[in-house]
């Protein structure tokens, strides 16, 4: 007889669900309110969206119905000259998401160890658990900060392959300082940097290039740099993302990827992007001065303690009320943040920086709770 349960891995079916953001639809669906009212800070999605000439070029390609170059070699061009890297250390795909899956198919073995450091990125733990992985959690201080002693002796102690960074760090928006970069990339694994959100940060941060703050990633055997368009270009709905890494590791990841990974599409739409990457460095600065001007107004509600952020969003501590609720009685007027359930976090908030106009209703309504 035949017996399901014998089919699906172990590890698999014991394993929990991740929990996405719902689209917009659902949500309209769920609130009853139609799209258009909704106020949608819960994502870190780029409220401007993409630019206009993203839009005409969707509108007008004559090869959709042909399959993508399977190497994306026109965009990793465009990368290549934006990055002054060389286009054979890139590697574009769908996505951040689907590389931090791909490094990790690439190096782990059923049982090998990663460090997580969290409060930090979900994914990082989901993708372990489903290549049946072990996840050493070295979690963060109060002030987010990364537990180096404890990471050097937990590298000692079970030798992870590797240790996964959102940086800047989500949820809280902090910059990993670069001597601690440096000292992660003097342990004997592989450390990747999750630069998501460095288009928001100071300059300089970043360690794809070499810069006063550090080694650059060619630079580096042991480091990988993740790139996404979907907060800096307002592409999340492409799923567009790349990483950058050393010579000895590109032949395997090109063995194992899939063929066609990069939509013609989403191909497009990142190298019209480039082509106009001054227009979406000016909404970079609207952004971070957007943030700037919503954390200034969060710190004069008495029960919220917002944190200081480097990225699209600011986290935020709810002092004395029920943050679940806070974020159910938001949603009931359409605003919608995220709330945390997760060890350390059960009592935050986190807001994505919207337009000025998604940060007066916000606002508004915080001051009629």
């Amino acid at each position: 007889m035949f017996n399901p349960d014998k089919i699906i891995r172990p590890h698999i079916r014991s394993m929990a669900t991740y929990t996405p953001i719902l689209p917009f639809e659902v949500l309209s669906e769920q609130l009853g309110l139609p799209a258009e009212s909704i106020t949608k800070l819960d994502a870190n999605e780029n409220t401007y969206g993409p630019l206009p000439q993203v839009h005409a070029a969707l509108s007008d390609l004559p090869y959709a119905h042909i399959y993508p170059d399977p190497q994306s070699r026109h965009l990793r061009a465009a990368l290549s000259k934006h990055h002054n890297v060389p286009s054979k250390n890139i590697l574009a795909s769908a996505g951040a998401d689907e590389l931090i899956d791909l490094i990790m198919r690439l190096i782990l073995d059923p049982g090998d160890f990663i460090i997580n450091c969290p409060p930090t990125f979900g994914m990082y733990s989901f993708d372990a658990g489903i290549n049946d992985a072990e996840v050493i959690s070295v979690p963060r201080t109060e002030k987010f900060e990364l537990d180096l002693e404890r990471i050097a002796a937990v590298v000692a102690e079970s030798q992870p392959k590797a240790i996964f960074l959102s940086n800047p760090n989500n949820p809280d928006g902090s910059l990993i300082p670069p001597e601690t970069i440096d000292r992660l990339l003097s342990l004997p694994l592989l450390v990747i940097l999750d630069e998501a959100y460095m288009h928001f940060a100071r300059p300089g941060s970043s360690r794809i290039c070499p810069s006063p703050s550090g080694r650059g990633v060619r630079g580096e055997e042991n480091l990988i740099v993740l790139r996404t368009f979907s907060k800096w270009a307002g592409l999340a709905g492409l799923r567009l993302g790349y990483g950058l890494f050393p010579d000895w590791i590109m032949p395997h990841l090109w063995k194992i990827k899939q063929p066609y990974n990069v939509s013609v599409a989403a191909s497009r739409a990142g190298i019209v992007s480039l082509e106009n990457a001054d227009q979406l460095t000016a909404r970079a600065k609207k952004i971070i001065s957007e943030r700037e001007r919503l954390s200034a107004a969060l710190k004069e509600i008495p029960w919220l303690r917002p944190y200081p952020s480097q990225a699209n969003f600011i986290l935020c501590q709810v002092i004395g009320r029920d943050a679940a609720q806070l974020k159910a009685d938001l949603a009931q007027r359409g605003i919608l943040i995220r709330y945390f359930n997760k060890p350390g976090l059960d009592d935050h908030i986190r807001i994505s920086v919207g337009k000025p106009a998604q940060t007066d209703a916000l606002l508004e309504e915080l001051g009629t709770i």
